[in-house]
């Protein structure tokens, strides 16, 4: 039998990272962390009156 090479998925692939801007919303990493806490503290507050 031959020797065969053994290469991670990624880079057979399987698996594919893109790094352009491609359609889609373009959203501020840091407006989806307030967003997020912003919603937490609108949940938890409606717990407290409900």
């Amino acid at each position: 039998m031959a020797d065969r090479v053994s290469a991670p998925q990624s880079s057979t692939g399987l698996l594919r990272f893109y790094d352009t801007n491609v359609g889609g919303p373009q959203l501020d990493p840091r407006a989806v962390v307030i967003f997020t806490v912003v919603f937490i503290l609108v949940i938890k507050l409606l717990g407290y009156f409900v």
